[in-house]
């Protein structure tokens, strides 16, 4: 398995001579053929800038930096894989940060890539290929025509054409999860927000959070309209807005409205949880899936990344134990990062923290970061390293109840509890 490397311009090379690497936090260590797969559909290869692809001279037995004008290249992989390592490389200008994006070990290996990535979930309805652009155009269209004084369909047909945000496409091609953004404003301060990064984080925000605040009737005409179907699942909480529970009483309202009109379909909120009480409302005015995001089950490594405001992890996991024990479908959106999810005492404090809440699923999402700078963020490990695919393993293992995957699902059984509420 050879280095993989790409010019200034961004042409993608592989060396003929030096095998490939590997990185799992801040160490540089060595690839095995059980932890590749060929490189995915709709995965992006790109190069790192100001970095120089770290590999194994054979000549020398030792690990080597590439010279010249060359770059490392990493994988950005589609929904559905995890990845087990970061691509082997240095930086050339330690001041500069990646900006963010979750990259993946690639190489390449009998006449094609192949990456450190782990299969966790079905990518069918996240591939950017089963959305047809001139579809997608049309509905656009469509929608605004029939509501034009609704400006979150406004907001979200520039996240679908210009961000190309497949939530939000779903939304207006009537299908699968559906986005409904409703806040501006946020009780964390999350390091590496893709919405909002105070001018010297050093990485602009790769997009725009919303700016407004809705009425309403703007959230139940896309919820009425999205939920036409037993399988359809309209979201709160969206990358484009912030923390959606801050704005309960709006989505209250919405729920109660629209499930006075249909039981059809699920409605998710996506969140911090760690608004305790205005997530209880939520609950209990009928919600049906629930999804936490979490870096960690530990204290010191939570707070580091999501530098709450008014709120503790003991509060997220209050408001994921209510919801459960209503018989709403919890899950956590896992933010994993090789060599600091695969820690030994991260693992343990997950596998806790997921019976404790009565967890239905875990979705191990790729976190987009700075290596470097989210491993200066964090508590140092320690533990045993136990690497990705073997945390994978345990989950599934220590959790036997606990679906491993990587977005929100539809329950295996229809939930009945919605109803019961709003009846």
């Amino acid at each position: 398995m050879y280095v993989v490397y790409a010019d200034t311009e961004g042409n993608i090379y592989e060396h003929e001579q030096w095998t490939a690497l590997a990185r799992s936090g801040d160490m540089i260590v060595e690839l095995y053929e059980d932890e590749l797969i060929p490189l995915p559909e709709g995965a992006t290869l790109v190069s790192l800038p100001d970095t120089r692809p770290v590999g194994l001279d054979p000549v020398t037995g030792h690990m080597a930096v590439m010279e010249g004008d060359v770059q490392a290249v990493g994988a950005l992989l589609p929904q559905g894989y995890t990845r087990l390592y970061v691509p082997s490389y240095i930086k050339t200008d330690k001041e500069q940060k990646l900006p963010l994006f979750g990259y993946t070990a690639v190489v390449w290996k009998d006449d094609k890539f192949y990456v450190a990535a782990h299969p966790t979930d079905d990518p069918y309805k996240w591939d950017p290929l089963q959305c047809d652009s001139r579809e997608l155009r049309g509905q656009v269209d469509s929608l605004l025509a029939k509501y034009p004084d609704n400006r979150l369909y406004q907001h979200l047909s520039h996240c679908a054409l210009q961000y190309e945000c497949l939530t939000a496409s779903n939304t207006f091609l009537q299908r699968w999860e559906g986005a409904v953004p409703v806040s501006y404003s946020c009780n964390a301060g999350c390091y590496g927000c893709i919405s909002e990064q105070p001018d010297d984080s050093g990485f602009p925000a790769p997009q725009t959070r919303m700016n407004f605040r809705p009425r309403a009737d703007e959230i139940v005409q896309i919820m009425l309209e999205h939920l036409k179907t037993p399988e359809s699942i309209i979201s709160f909480g969206q990358g484009c807005e912030g923390e959606p529970s801050t704005q309960a009483k709006l989505i209250i309202e919405a729920i109660r409205e629209v499930r006075r009109t249909t039981d059809m379909g699920y409605i998710n909120i996506n969140t911090n949880a760690g608004l305790t009480d205005h997530i209880r409302g939520i609950v209990d005015a009928g919600l049906d899936l629930m999804r936490v995001s979490t870096i960690s089950a530990l204290d010191e490594h939570y707070n580091a990344y999501y530098r709450p405001r008014a709120y503790t992890l003991q509060n997220v996991e209050k408001s994921l134990r209510y919801a459960s024990e209503q018989g709403v479908y919890t899950s956590i959106n896992y933010l994993v990062f090789p060599g600091v999810t695969d820690r030994e005492e991260e693992v343990e404090a997950m596998v806790e923290f997921a019976r404790r809440t009565k967890l239905r699923l875990i979705q191990m999402r790729n976190l987009n970061i700075d290596p470097e700078s989210y491993l200066e963020l964090i508590p140092k490990a320690q533990g045993e390293l136990l690497g990705m695919k073997q945390t994978i393993e345990i989950f599934q293992q220590e959790l036997p109840d606990v679906v491993i995957g990587s977005y929100t699902h539809v329950p295996p059984a229809p939930l009945a509890r919605a109803k019961a509420h709003y009846e």
